[in-house]
């Protein structure tokens, strides 16, 4: 008799598949690079080290670009900024990253993103979303740490349900990394 792994059980490989099969690995050289904005207005405190950007936002720091209608930049004691973007009505945020040694991107998308340069995490909140070559990780809430290479896909914590995040479930879609040039190279003959 043929057994199938409970929700509980199946739930659980799933989330060992997005941790351990990471998507991506971020550029290292990005956190040598300067920070680049743009935008259609500027303020500056410079007391409080906060800088609110608003417009058309563009942030740029080597292979990493964060776009949004509004940008809030701090910065701490040691130097490291820490931004959230945010975008105005049903649009998102976003943010693209290329891989480390791979000409691929990683693309995020959400209501909120909120980036540490320090830390090098991404997170993101409501309608979530973070694509690499064909895999995605979709959720309320995702954390992308680009230096450890996982990733944190939930419904947020404490979050209940609502429309934005659908039944509060994560979804994944995760390809296949297998070598079909011998099978290509035969077109299926022996």
């Amino acid at each position: 008799m043929k057994t199938h792994p409970s929700r509980p059980q199946l739930f659980a490989v799933l989330l060992a598949l997005c941790v351990v099969s990471p998507l991506a690995l971020a550029e290292r050289a990005d956190r040598d690079q300067p920070v680049n904005i743009e935008a259609n207005k500027v303020t500056v405190d410079d007391r409080n080290k906060v800088h609110i950007f608003e417009g058309d936002v563009v942030l740029t720091q080597g292979t990493l670009v964060i776009k949004g209608d509004k940008l809030v930049v701090t910065q701490d004691a040691s130097g490291f900024q820490n931004g959230v973007a945010t975008a105005a009505g049903q649009r998102l945020a976003t943010f693209r990253q290329k891989r480390e040694g791979s000409n691929e991107y990683v693309n995020g998308e959400a209501e909120r993103i909120e980036y540490n340069s320090r830390t090098e995490k991404a997170k993101l909140f409501v309608r979530a979303k973070v694509t690499s070559g064909g895999d995605e990780v979709r959720g309320h809430f995702i954390e992308y740490d680009s230096m450890s290479e996982n990733y944190l896909v939930t419904n947020a914590p404490g979050a209940a349900p609502t429309a934005a995040s659908g039944d509060g479930r994560v979804r994944a879609v995760i390809q296949p990394k297998s070598d079909n040039k011998a099978g290509a190279a035969t077109d299926g003959k022996p």
